[in-house]
C-alpha cells in the first residue's frame, strides 16, 4: 500500500503545522513516511504545498499521483484535481466554493466540501481550521483517534489550547465518511528527520566548534538548527555581513585549530571564491556546504537544482586540490559530514559538499543515526615536527601533507600563512623552482585521498543493459524508478554518485562495459556529471534525461522518460 496526501494554500495559512502533524502521527503509527515541499519566495500569499507520502513499504521520495488533496484555497484545487486518483479526493473549506461561486465543482464526485471554517468557529478558535481538517484526514484513511494522535496534539497544543484543538479534531472527524481501512504500518523504531538536520546532526556529532554563515535560502534552514542547539553542544553559530566575511571567518578559525565549516546556497557561494584559493594555498582545513537552488543570479530562490557541479569544481582562479561530495539523503548528509570534517583534517584540504533544496527540505522516516559509527579524528602535530628548532609549516613530504602546529601550540614554533606562494617555512617567493616545488606538493594529495574515495550506490540488474548514471538527491526517485522498471522487465541499473570528486571510477567501469545505453539524469541543463565522466574516464553518457525547472523529477516522470529514450 502506498498513499500520497497533499496540502495546498497559500503562505501564512498554517499547512506546516498540519502537514507537520500529520506526517508525525504517521511515523508514529509504524508507516514509512516521505514529505516534500514547494513554496514561493514569499512571506504571505502565492501558491504552496506540501505533500506527505506514507505506506507500509520504504519509500525513497515523492511521486505524483494522489490519493488525497486538502485545499486551504481555490487555487489548489484547480492546479491539483487532475493529479487525483480515480478513487481520490479533494477536502475543501464550502465556503470557498460558495464565494467563488463553484457550485459545479461542489458537485464533483471527487470534490468533498467540508464546513470546516465554521466548525473552527464552533471549537472555539478560528485558527483551529487546520486541526479540523486533520481530524478529516485521519477520519478518510480510517484510523482512530488514538494515542498516537491526541499524542502528537499535545506536543502542539497545551492547556486551554489544547482542549480548543481537540475539540476541532472531533468535529473534523465527524464530518465525513471512511473510504479506507488501514491497519497499522511495521516500521516503529525511526526517527523523522530532513536533509538539513541530518546535515547538521552529522556536523554536531564530528566535532564542529564554529559555523558562520550569511543567511540564504534554501541553506538558512541548516545555520537555523545549528543556531538553535549552539549553547547546549557547545560551539558558536556567527551570522555575519555577508559570505566573504563567512569563509574568512571560517578560515581564521580553522588556522587557529577549531573545527569550523561554513555553508551558503548559488550565489553566496560565488562571492567565497576568492577565499576558496586561499584555503587551497595556506592548506587550511575547510569544510564548506553549498546547499543548491537555480541560478543564475537570484534565479528560483526557493526551488531546487544541481546546478553548481561544473562551477564548483574549479571555482577558484589558478589550482588547488578540493575533494567534492553530493549528499544523497539526510542518512548519507549524516554520516557524511564527520567524514568530510575528518577528511579536510587529514589532508589539510578543502572539502565542497553539496546538497539541494529538495534534500535539505524534505523528511524521511529513517533508523535512528549509529552514533559508534562517527568519529572526530584531528591530525594536529605534535612537538617532533620541530627539527633542529625550526618548523616548517609546508614541509615537502611524500603524501603532500606537511606538519601541521597551531598558533601559539609550542613557544618555539612560528606558525606562519599567507596568500603569496610561500617556501616551506612560509615566507614569500618568487622562486620558480620554489613554486613548482609548492605546487606539485598541495597536489599530490589527491593521489593518497584517491585511496579513500566512496564508490558510487548501485542499484537494479547486475549485467544491465541500460545503465543510469546520477548523483545526489536523486537517489531516491532513481532508485524508485528502477524498481518499477524491472518490475516491468527492463534491463536496469544506476550508479549513484555521492562522491563525485576525484571522481570514483570502478562501479563506473564495471557496470559501463556491456551496457548499450548509458543515460545521466540530472537537474541541470547541461549534464555537468555526464560531462565530468566523459572528462575524467573517456566513457560517454550516449542518453540524457534533464530537468530544470526548478521542481524534482519524480519516479513516475524518471520512468516515463526512460521509456521515451530507449523506445520501449
Amino acid at each position: 500500500m502506498n498513499y500520497n496526501v497533499l496540502v495546498g494554500g497559500s503562505a501564512g495559512q498554517g499547512m506546516d503545522t498540519l502537514s507537520q502533524m500529520f506526517e508525525l502521527i504517521m511515523k508514529r503509527k509504524g508507516y514509512y513516511v516521505f514529505s516534500n515541499k514547494d513554496y514561493m519566495s514569499r512571506i504571505r500569499g502565492g501558491h504552496n504545498f506540501i505533500q506527505i507520502r506514507f505506506s507500509d513499504e520504504e519509500i525513497y521520495s515523492h511521486d505524483d499521483d494522489l490519493d488525497l488533496i486538502i485545499a486551504l484555497d481555490k487555487r489548489t484545487l484547480n492546479t491539483h484535481i487532475d493529479r487525483l486518483k480515480d478513487n481520490g479526493k479533494l477536502f475543501i473549506d464550502k465556503s470557498i466554493l460558495e464565494r467563488e461561486k463553484e457550485k459545479e465543482k461542489e458537485e464533483s464526485i471527487k470534490i468533498i466540501p467540508i464546513a470546516s471554517s465554521e466548525m473552527a468557529k464552533e471549537a472555539g478558535n478560528q485558527r483551529t481550521e487546520g486541526t479540523v481538517l486533520l481530524g478529516a484526514v485521519l477520519k478518510f484513511f480510517g484510523f482512530d483517534i488514538s494515542n498516537e494522535v491526541t499524542d502528537v496534539l499535545k506536543e502542539y497544543f497545551e492547556g486551554e489550547i489544547y482542549k480548543i484543538n481537540e475539540k476541532a479534531l472531533n468535529l473534523g472527524y465527524e464530518s465525513v465518511e471512511q473510504s479506507f481501512s488501514l491497519k497499522k504500518g511495521s516500521f516503529k523504531d525511526s526517527i523523522l528527520v530532513d536533509g538539513a538536520r541530518g546535515a547538521a546532526l552529522g556536523a554536531l556529532a564530528g566535532g564542529v566548534a564554529f559555523y558562520s554563515a550569511y543567511p540564504m535560502t534554501p541553506s538558512t534552514s541548516f545555520m537555523s538548527y545549528l543556531s538553535a542547539h549552539q549553547n547546549d553542544a557547545g560551539l558558536i553559530v556567527e551570522q555575519v555581513e555577508d559570505e566573504i566575511a563567512a569563509i574568512n571567518m571560517a578560515i581564521g578559525a580553522s588556522y587557529a585549530g577549531i573545527r569550523a565549516m561554513t555553508g551558503t546556497s548559488g550565489g553566496g557561494f560565488s562571492l567565497m571564491t576568492e577565499a576558496l584559493g586561499l584555503a587551497g594555498i595556506t592548506e587550511t582545513p575547510l569544510v564548506v556546504l553549498n546547499v543548491q537552488r537555480p541560478g543564475p543570479a537570484t534565479g528560483l530562490p526557493t526551488r531546487t537544482e544541481q546546478s553548481d557541479l561544473s562551477f564548483i569544481l574549479t571555482a577558484s582562479h589558478g589550482e588547488i586540490p578540493r575533494m567534492v561530495i553530493s549528499l544523497r539523503n539526510p542518512e548519507h548528509a549524516f554520516y557524511t559530514i564527520p567524514r568530510a570534517l575528518n577528511l579536510a583534517d587529514k589532508y589539510q584540504m578543502l572539502i565542497i559538499i553539496l546538497s539541494d533544496q529538495y534534500l535539505a527540505d524534505s523528511s524521511i522516516t529513517i533508523k535512528p543515526y549509529d552514533f559508534s559509527k562517527i568519529s572526530i579524528e584531528r591530525h594536529i602535530s605534535d612537538e617532533d615536527a620541530i627539527i633542529d628548532g625550526k618548523y616548517k609549516r609546508y614541509r615537502l613530504t611524500e603524501n603532500g601533507v606537511s606538519p601541521r602546529l597551531l598558533p601559539g601550540q609550542f613557544e618555539k614554533a612560528l606558525v606562519l600563512a599567507d596568500s603569496d606562494e610561500h617556501d616551506e617555512n612560509g615566507h614569500i617567493t618568487e622562486s620558480s623552482q620554489v613554486r613548482i616545488q609548492q605546487m606539485d606538493k598541495r597536489m599530490r594529495k589527491l593521489n593518497y585521498l584517491m585511496e579513500e574515495l566512496e564508490e558510487p550506490v548501485y542499484y537494479g540488474d547486475e549485467n544491465p543493459e541500460n545503465l543510469i548514471v546520477a548523483w545526489g538527491s536523486l537517489e531516491g526517485p532513481v532508485r524508485e524508478a528502477v524498481e518499477r522498471l524491472r518490475d516491468e522487465n527492463s534491463s536496469v541499473g544506476a550508479l549513484v554518485f555521492g562522491d563525485i570528486y576525484p571522481l570514483p571510477k570502478q562501479k563506473l567501469e564495471k557496470y559501463s562495459k556491456n551496457a548499450k545505453n548509458i543515460i545521466n539524469i540530472e537537474m541541470n541543463y547541461t549534464g555537468q556529471l555526464a560531462k565530468l565522466i566523459r572528462q575524467e574516464t573517456g566513457i560517454y553518457c550516449n542518453k540524457s534525461i534533464l530537468k530544470y525547472d526548478g521542481r524534482q523529477m519524480s519516479p513516475s516522470e524518471i520512468v516515463k522518460k526512460f521509456k521515451e529514450e530507449v523506445k520501449i
